[in-house]
């Protein structure tokens, strides 16, 4: 069995997968035995939901595990720990199904840090492992399902992160910003006559009639008008460029963003996977 975890500020996304089992890009999500998320808070509950997925497989022994991590050392200790208690209670169901120590090895635990070159990307960076593993994760992930194709992946999470890739698969840099919901938050927290934004309203008027929804209507159009900036100017080298919008926040944009576009989702645990496969 194989794990894959998409370690965020925000939220822990992961997916089982069968550990030896070839499956196309395009059907990986697809092929997951099991697959979910918790808040970034709730971390602890993942060991029980952990050991119920792998105990209720065919084959209940995990072998290999994949990380992204974004979120700190904090959360690597957290979750190395918490592997670690994994393994030993799914070796002791499998000692009790026996009747006799099992012996199972504890599962190959592997972190991913960006590097000059993996997965099919060409990594060019100054620094290399300098770009957020999520980041290189998803332009593997990106890569590999559209091959030969120029790409800008537009991740919209905490941050919204906009990525260039050209079709032979070099990664050639990207942008940062606030994503939506801390830009709309940002406001409110640094300017006193501001409200504080409950909810985001992916429906707000444009040129919107009170100021909350202003607030809304503008870091949307921050957020779309950003992504827009990147096609075209990713497209004065390359005429036919993707764009891919995925993370929690592109359900808000979609509706706005004026280039062509289609949202997937766990592009990470997709790049991850293709990893494992490598």
């Amino acid at each position: 069995m194989l794990l894959l975890i998409d370690a965020g500020n925000t939220r822990i996304k992961w997916a089982m997968a069968a550990d030896d089992a070839v499956v196309a890009p395009n059907r990986m999500s697809a092929a997951w035995l099991h697959s979910g998320a918790v808040a970034r808070a709730d971390w602890m509950q993942l060991r029980d939901i952990w050991r119920l997925a792998v105990d209720g497989a065919a084959d209940a022994t995990l072998r290999r595990v994949l990380i992204s991590n974004v979120a700190g050392a904090a959360l690597r200790d957290q979750l190395q720990t918490l592997l670690t208690q994994l393994s030993e209670l799914l070796n002791e169901q499998l000692n009790a199904q026996l009747n006799a120590p099992s012996n199972a090895p504890a599962p190959q635990i592997e972190w991913l840090v960006s590097q000059a070159a993996l997965g099919g990307i060409q990594n060019k960076y100054l620094q290399p492992a300098q770009l957020g593993c999520d980041r290189f994760a998803a332009a593997i992930a990106a890569h590999a399902l559209f091959p030969d194709q120029a790409l800008l992946v537009a991740t919209c999470g905490t941050a919204t992160t906009i990525d260039a890739i050209t079709p032979d698969g070099s990664f050639i840099g990207g942008m940062i910003l606030p994503g939506l919901g801390l830009m709309a938050t940002s406001l409110a927290l640094n300017t006193a006559q501001l409200p504080q934004i409950a909810a985001i309203d992916a429906a707000a008027a444009l040129f919107a009639d009170n100021t909350e929804q202003a607030i809304i209507s503008g870091c949307i159009a921050a957020q779309t008008g950003a992504i827009e900036h990147a096609v075209r100017l990713h497209r004065k080298q390359y005429a036919d460029v993707r764009c891919i919008l995925t993370g929690g926040a592109g359900v808000y944009l979609t509706s706005h963003l004026a280039e062509p576009h289609e949202r997937l989702d766990n592009l990470v645990l997709i790049g991850l996977h293709v990893l494992a496969m490598t």
